[in-house]
């Protein structure tokens, strides 16, 4: 359950690289302090591994073991990249150190560079993670910067220039008294639109959902519903956003449904050509950020609706209608939700997927088909020391039952797409790349 991010830089002109590279693993073991969690591990409590867990501050924290360098053969291609990345997004975080890593890549070909940050998915969300970029960047190619992406003073700094200020601390035992409180509040204090929404829900199971589409039901199973390994493969590409916007504007969708219909066109070119098309169509599960913009602390807040992709449909214009039909039902019932009833939405929506797949079940009746995850990123482009940030590629989760996931960050006029799938389970994971591509380029003919 690690997420992670591959920025890829351009060195600034004129610059030793070595010591750039230097330079840049400095700043991440600096030591200053850093923000909860990242010098904090998870601790149990009396109730050990079956009871709750707590964050519990690392006394020794050994920066030299989290922060990494590593180099491929000059002039080393995306490709060789990709692989790299692949296998270190493998392993799992080493549980008994705060749940964090940062790869510094070198030896990329057009004098580039790249940061991939593995992060436990306890301690950071999409939103999140995009904000971590941010605040260790700057718009401005002349300024400097010194500190480590995950230190507080890097995180206050970039509050601060959103007109944020830090909030006062709290007192342990104050904190978890009302944080004990508000749990128990929201559980059994929600209005009247929450019960709305969960009549929809399950008028939904019976044929009457308006479009709103939910787990399990006329869910496929597919070879992608399967348990996965610990192997993993990871592929990345950009698209421009004026591509997109071209299309959706045409068709009268957002930008959203029309990347749901590129996925939607690949992953039926992907199953025909595996012999697995199912007769009813993929669903997959959308996550959607609730985070107030004011929210610059909270490592969670999201919920998520899901999409009915229409891949029983050979059209590429049938596939668009039902997605838009779905996602503008699943658009419309969290439309009339509070954040935190829709914080509490999604954990009675991932609660029996991720059941699904302790117990083992999900790869028999798998609740969704497939992750697709849109996260808005920065408009300007940013740097880092002089450095360009080139492109920002997600690298999210897989795990048993859900062996693909389909993540793409917007930044700098750019959509940046990153695929991770089980290794053993997913074959070919470029062509699902090539497959997209192929799809907008269909789109953009049909509008």
């Amino acid at each position: 359950m690690h997420v992670a991010g591959l920025n890829i830089f351009e060195f600034p002109p004129r610059v030793h690289q070595r010591k750039f590279m230097s330079r840049l693993q400095d700043a991440y073991c600096s030591t200053t302090e850093l923000r909860k969690p990242f010098a904090h591990r998870v601790a149990h409590g009396a109730l050990g591994r079956f009871g709750p867990l707590y964050w519990e501050h690392e006394p020794d924290l050994d920066l030299d073991y989290h922060v990494r360098r590593s180099a491929l053969p000059k002039p080393g291609s995306d490709r060789e990249l990709f692989s790299l990345v692949s296998r270190l997004h493998s392993s799992l975080l080493d549980r008994s150190r705060p749940l964090w890593e940062a790869h510094l890549i070198e030896g990329l070909k057009g004098r580039r560079f790249g940061v991939y940050t593995k992060i436990h998915h306890a301690a950071i969300d999409g939103v999140a993670g995009v904000r971590l970029t941010e605040a260790s960047c700057s718009p401005d190619p002349a300024a400097t910067a010194g500190l480590s992406p995950l230190s507080l003073e890097a995180h206050e700094a970039f509050k601060a220039r959103h007109g944020k200020v830090r909030a006062p601390d709290l007192a342990p035992s104050e904190f978890e008294l009302k944080a004990m409180a508000e749990f128990l509040k929201a559980q059994f204090d929600t209005s009247a639109h929450f019960l709305g929404v969960l009549k929809d829900y399950a008028a939904t199971w019976f044929g009457m959902g308006k479009g709103l589409a939910v787990p399990w039901r006329h869910v496929p199973h597919t070879l992608l519903n399967t348990e996965v390994s610990s192997s993993r493969r990871f592929a990345a590409r950009s698209w421009s956003i004026e591509r997109v916007r071209a299309v959706s504007e045409a068709a009268g969708v957002t930008i959203n449904d029309v990347v749901l219909a590129m996925c939607s066109g690949a992953l039926r070119r992907f199953l025909e050509a595996q012999d697995e098309l199912p007769e009813h169509s993929l669903r997959a599960l959308v996550p959607v950020s609730v985070r107030q913009k004011d929210d610059f602390d909270s490592a969670l807040a999201i919920s998520y609706i899901i999409a009915d992709l229409g891949t029983r449909h050979e059209d590429p214009m049938d596939r668009l209608v039902a997605i838009t039909k779905s996602t503008r039902a699943g658009k419309a019932m969290l439309g009339d939700l509070t954040s935190r009833e829709a914080s509490l939405y999604a954990t009675l929506m991932q609660t029996p997927l991720f059941i699904a797949s302790m117990m083992g079940v999900a790869d028999w009746f798998p609740p969704v088909s497939t992750v697709i995850s849109n996260i808005p990123g920065p408009r300007e482009e940013l740097y880092w020391n002089g450095a360009p940030l080139l492109g920002s590629y997600p690298v999210s989760a897989v795990f048993h039952g859900f062996a693909l996931n389909i993540t793409f960050v917007s930044y700098h006029g750019n959509l940046d797409f990153g695929i991770v799938a089980c290794r053993r389970t997913v074959p070919h994971l470029q062509r699902l790349i090539d497959d997209l591509e192929r799809s907008l380029a269909e789109l953009e003919a049909l509008v």
